[in-house]
């Protein structure tokens, strides 16, 4: 270890621009062993590793794991990275690093005050090969075997959903996930494009939960093909994981055109045809100009998917700077490379549309930020008589996500906010005993890893309470 000094920080390669905008596969390549344990090596080790304590919300092994990979001991890093991560080789792929355990690395070259900058260690990555180069050689996740009768019943089968899933089914508790729609995953599926994270790793993480004895329901909607009541009646503990999906919108006028789309139908319906499942063709942008409004990931994902399906031209408008953005800067970075324009400090008025009452643009006016802003991010000023239009075949609103109304939670006097969030306490339970929640639905649009590690605590505190009965 301690080789900084020696051996400098070396992202992995990725596919040429021209190759890559041709398909959704994805875009970086993974580190051979040899790569990722010379990468691995350059740690620190750090006594308070910042990383695992301050950057990472699992709080993973990473100081270990890294160690391990280092001294050429696979098993052993593969099995410690699984250990508090319900799927570190997708949170490899789509986690902020930068935000996160990247940015609070010792080495980080932002982190001043500390040893001289070499660049942090490639934490994201190195986990991500370690576990594809451990699944290559038949590695696989441990479960315990399902020897008692003890249920929890799980709705929604995004990354809160499955992480609860995991966990519960390491302590032999078999889990039953009530999902909507046609296939497992929520946002790991329908959500985030192939070429940051292709399905077939999503679809491998279910089929070891399955094999663990995972009990899985999908086209099934809680309120309609079966009742909450019902499901509650019938386990013995309750998870709500169903996301915050709601988008945002803008309510100017003409906002529901077909030309304008929202982010989440969009994504959803392009990876349903490359899953050559039904899907409405109304998503089409081939050959058209796309406006996509917003600055965080979704944006990028909606601007990538665009290129990728064949647009004439893509711009992304967003309201701040570009050091505003709360997307990651790797994805920003992909965006402008892939032939993506960008446009700041620009907020929207309302839409434009010609005789036939048909989207034609959006009527933007100038920003600048005024730092007194007591969040840090600065007040947003708009510039008199800067009002411009840009044109467009097609707007994408990625605005952001809200959560959506769910008629069995006021029923079953669950509560929520006033942003309709669902209320736990520190258990993560809700209001109604034996119900308890996390992810999005609890904390509004937030990270894949902050969702996973509610999964994890509330599979925690549910085992915690459905055996302290017996």
């Amino acid at each position: 270890m301690y080789e900084f000094t020696k051996i400098e920080r070396i992202d992995p390669g990725v596919k040429p621009t021209n190759e890559r905008i041709k398909n959704f596969e994805e875009i970086s390549k993974v580190y051979t062993e040899e790569e990722a344990g010379a990468q691995a090596s350059r740690c620190v080790q750090c006594g308070n590793p910042y990383c695992s304590s301050s950057g990472c919300p699992l709080s993973n092994n990473i100081p270990q794991w890294l160690k391990f990979i280092a001294d050429k001991d696979l098993e052993l890093a593969f099995n410690i990275s699984n250990e508090t991560s319900p799927f570190p080789e997708i949170l490899g792929r789509i986690c902020p690093h930068d935000r996160l355990c990247e940015g609070s690395c010792t080495l980080n070259e932002s982190n001043e005050g500390q040893i001289e900058s070499h660049g942090a260690i490639t934490i994201g990555s190195i986990e991500v090969s370690v576990s594809e180069k451990g699944f290559d050689k038949g590695f696989k996740p441990e479960f315990q075997p399902i020897d008692n009768n003890k249920t929890v019943a799980i709705i929604g089968s995004g990354p809160a959903g499955i992480s609860c899933a995991t966990f519960l089914l390491r302590a032999g508790v078999k889990p039953v996930i009530y999902e909507s729609a046609d296939q497992p995953g929520g946002l790991l599926i329908y959500g985030i494009p192939g070429f940051k994270l292709e399905k077939k790793a999503v679809q491998r993480r279910i089929e070891f939960l399955i094999e663990a004895g995972l009990e899985l329901h999908l086209n099934t909607e809680v309120g309609k093909d079966i009742t909450f009541e019902e499901i509650y009646e019938k386990h013995d503990a309750v998870f709500l994981g169903v996301g915050a999906t709601e988008g945002r919108v803008l309510n100017y006028e003409a906002y529901n055109d077909d030309n304008i789309y929202m982010a989440v139908p969009f994504l959803t319906n392009i990876q349903k045809k490359l899953l050559e499942l039904p899907f409405d063709n109304k998503f089409d942008v081939q050959g058209k100009n796309i406006v996509v409004i917003g600055g965080g990931d979704t944006a990028m994902d909606c601007v990538r998917t665009s290129i990728r399906e064949g647009a004439a031209s893509v711009k992304c408008v967003y309201r701040r700077d570009e050091v505003s953005m709360p997307g990651s800067r790797k994805e920003v970075k992909s965006a402008k490379e892939e032939g993506v324009e960008f446009i700041f400090n620009s907020s929207p008025k309302n839409f434009v549309a010609d005789a036939n009452d048909n989207i034609k643009g959006v009527k933007f006016v100038k920003t600048e930020l005024i730092l007194s802003d007591e969040s840090g991010r600065g007040k947003i000023v708009e510039i008199e008589g800067s009002e411009e239009i840009i044109e467009a075949d097609i707007v994408i609103l990625a605005l952001g996500f809200s959560n959506k109304k769910i008629e069995f939670l006021e029923k079953n006097d669950i509560q929520t906010n006033d942003w309709g969030a669902i209320i736990v306490n520190e258990k993560q339970e809700t209001s109604k005993k034996r119900v308890y929640a996390g992810g999005d639905t609890v904390r509004g649009a937030d990270l894949v890893v902050t969702a996973a590690l509610d999964g994890r605590e509330a599979a925690n505190h549910i085992l915690e309470a459905i055996f302290e009965e017996d």
